[in-house]
C-alpha cells in the first residue's frame, strides 16, 4: 500500500493527487480526512506522475490535507449463495439490518468476458405471466432484453411484475404431469432511484415472499452519482457467481440506466473531456457494452445470466444516444406507451414497436410448449390492421366501414382489454396467453388466418366464439 498527501485539485467527484510512480488503473483508493473520516475512491486515470480518483462518498471533507492511500488491489464484491434474500447499497454493504457477509470468495467487480467460442446460443424460454411478452416478444435465457420507457410511466410495476413471476418452466418427464423448474434467481439493481420508488419495491419484494430468491442492490437519488457507475457491476458478478458456481438461471433487472449514463456525464464533464453526442461520453457506447454484453449461457454450464435493462427516454425520444446505443447492443425492446397508460391499459405495452429479435429461437413445439404455429405473428397482423381501421373512423366514421374492416377494429379493442390489459397482479401461464389469444384470432374469418398452420386451427379456432361475433 502507499499513501500521499499529495491532492492537487478537487473538483466534482474526483479528486487529483500527485504520485512518485504509476498507480494501477481501477485500484482501490482509501481516502482519510481531518476529522478521522475515511472515505473509498476508485482509480479512474493515471499517469506517470498523477492520478485521478473517483470518490464513492463524495468529496466534501476532503482538503489537500487529507491523506490517500491506494490499496493495491481493484474493486472485488464478496460473492456467497447466502446473499439470497438480503438488501445491500450501490457499493455492496448490507443495508437490511442483517449479519456481515460471509464471502466463499471474492471475485473482481469488472468480470472477465464470454469467450465467443464458448457461448451457448440462447433458445430456452423464460416465463414472465405477462402476455404482452410471453405471447408477443418472448425472453429467452440468456437474451438482453430491455424495457424502454418514460418519466412517470409505471415500467417499475412492470419490473416487479416481472421480479415476482418469472420462471423457467422444463418440459415434462414422460409420464410425469408435473412441472418442475430450475432455481431461479433475480438480481435486482436500482440506480438513483427515490427513497419512495425504494420503499414500493421492498415492500413488494417482502409481501410477495419475492425477496427469498432475490439480491436486491439499492442505490438511492441522494447516493453518490459516481457509485452508480459500480452497482450495476456489482449486480453482474453476483449473477455470474450464482449462475455459473451454484447453476441458478438469474434474471437481471438494472433500473435505471438513464441514472447510469448521467453518472457517466457528470465524472466526465468533472474531467473536462470532450463531449459527445448531447454531452455525454464518446465512450458510452463501450461502457454499456461492457454491462450489457455479461449476459448469456456458456456451452456445458447449467445457469444462464438474463438482463432487463430499464431506461427512461427523456422526452419518450427513442432516438436519444442512451435508448438508440443500447438498441444496437442488446436483442430487442419492450416499450411502455404512455397512450395505452392514459386509457389505464396494465401493463401499458405497446407490442407494435416492441421487439425480441430471439423470440423465434425460444418458442415453438418443445420450448414454450403451447406455441400453436404462428400465432404471434398472426395477432400481431390483426392488431396493425385494427389500428389501421382506427386511422380510416376519423375520416369516414365506423358506419363506412366494411364488416371485415369491423372486425377488425373489434379485434385490435380486444386485445388491448383482454390480452395486453391483464393487470401487474395477474400471473398468466403461456398456455392461459396462447388460449386468449385463439379466443381473439376466433373473431375473425377462418381465410384471414393465414399466418398460421392449418392444422392449428383446425384444432383451436373457436366455432363459438367466432358465430357470436356474426350475429353481433
Amino acid at each position: 500500500m502507499k499513501e500521499y498527501q499529495t491532492i492537487t485539485e478537487i473538483s466534482g467527484p474526483l479528486v487529483f493527487v500527485e504520485t512518485d510512480e504509476p498507480i494501477g488503473y481501477d485500484e482501490i483508493v482509501e481516502i482519510e480526512t481531518g476529522d478521522g473520516t475515511t472515505r473509498r475512491g476508485q482509480v479512474l486515470d493515471t499517469t506517470s506522475d498523477h492520478v485521478a480518483i473517483q470518490v464513492f462518498e463524495g468529496t466534501t471533507g476532503i482538503d489537500r490535507n487529507s491523506s490517500v492511500t491506494f490499496l493495491g488491489e481493484t474493486m472485488k464484491m464478496p460473492v456467497t449463495e447466502d446473499l439470497l434474500g438480503r438488501v445491500l447499497d450501490g457499493s455492496g454493504n448490507p443495508i437490511d439490518g442483517g449479519p456481515d457477509i460471509v464471502p466463499e470468495e471474492r471475485r473482481d467487480i469488472v468480470g472477465e468476458a464470454i469467450n465467443p467460442y464458448s457461448r451457448e446460443y440462447p433458445e430456452e424460454f423464460i416465463q414472465t405471466g405477462v402476455s404482452a411478452i410471453d405471447g408477443m416478444n418472448t425472453l429467452v435465457r440468456g437474451q438482453k432484453l430491455p424495457i424502454f420507457s418514460a418519466s412517470g410511466l409505471p415500467h417499475n410495476d412492470l419490473a416487479l411484475q416481472v421480479a415476482r413471476q418469472a420462471t423457467v418452466p422444463e418440459e415434462e418427464e414422460e409420464g410425469d404431469g408435473d412441472d418442475e423448474s430450475s432455481e431461479f434467481a433475480v438480481i435486482f439493481g436500482a440506480m438513483g432511484i427515490t427513497a419512495e420508488e425504494a420503499n414500493e419495491f421492498m415492500d413488494d419484494f417482502e409481501r410477495t415472499g419475492a425477496l427469498e430468491r432475490s439480491v436486491v442492490f439499492m442505490n438511492l437519488a441522494d447516493d453518490p452519482a459516481v457509485e452508480r457507475t459500480v452497482t450495476p457491476r456489482l449486480a453482474l458478478t453476483t449473477a455470474e457467481y450464482l449462475a455459473f458456481e451454484h447453476g441458478y438461471h438469474t434474471l437481471v433487472i438494472l433500473t435505471d440506466m438513464t441514472n447510469y449514463c448521467e453518472a457517466l456525464r457528470e465524472i466526465g464533464a468533472a474531467r473536462e473531456e470532450v463531449p459527445g453526442r448531447r454531452g455525454y461520453p464518446g465512450y458510452m457506447y463501450t461502457d454499456l457494452a461492457q454491462i450489457y454484453e455479461r449476459a448469456g449461457r456458456i456451452k456445458g454450464q447449467e445457469g444462464s445470466i438474463t438482463q432487463m435493462p430499464i431506461l427512461t427516454m427523456p422526452s419518450e425520444d427513442i432516438t436519444h444516444p442512451i435508448p438508440d446505443l443500447t438498441g444496437y447492443i442488446t436483442e430487442g425492446q419492450i416499450l411502455i406507451d404512455s397512450g395505452l397508460n392514459s386509457q389505464g391499459v396494465e401493463p401499458p405495452v405497446n407490442v407494435s414497436p416492441s421487439l425480441s429479435r430471439l423470440m423465434d429461437d425460444g418458442i415453438g413445439e418443445g420450448l414454450t410448449r403451447g406455441d400453436h404455429g404462428g400465432v404471434s405473428d398472426q395477432l400481431f397482423y390483426a392488431y396493425a390492421e385494427g389500428k389501421d381501421k382506427r386511422d380510416l373512423v376519423n375520416i369516414v366514421g365506423r358506419e363506412a366501414l366494411s364488416e371485415r374492416d369491423n372486425r377488425f377494429l373489434d379485434f385490435a379493442e380486444r386485445f388491448e382489454d383482454e390480452f395486453v390489459d391483464q393487470g401487474f397482479n395477474t400471473n398468466r401461464t403461456i398456455e392461459d396467453t396462447l388460449e386468449i389469444g385463439w379466443e381473439l384470432l376466433s373473431m375473425l374469418p377462418k381465410d384471414e388466418l393465414n399466418r398460421v398452420d392449418e392444422e392449428y386451427i383446425e384444432e383451436y379456432y373457436q366455432e363459438d366464439a367466432a358465430a357470436e361475433v356474426a350475429a353481433d
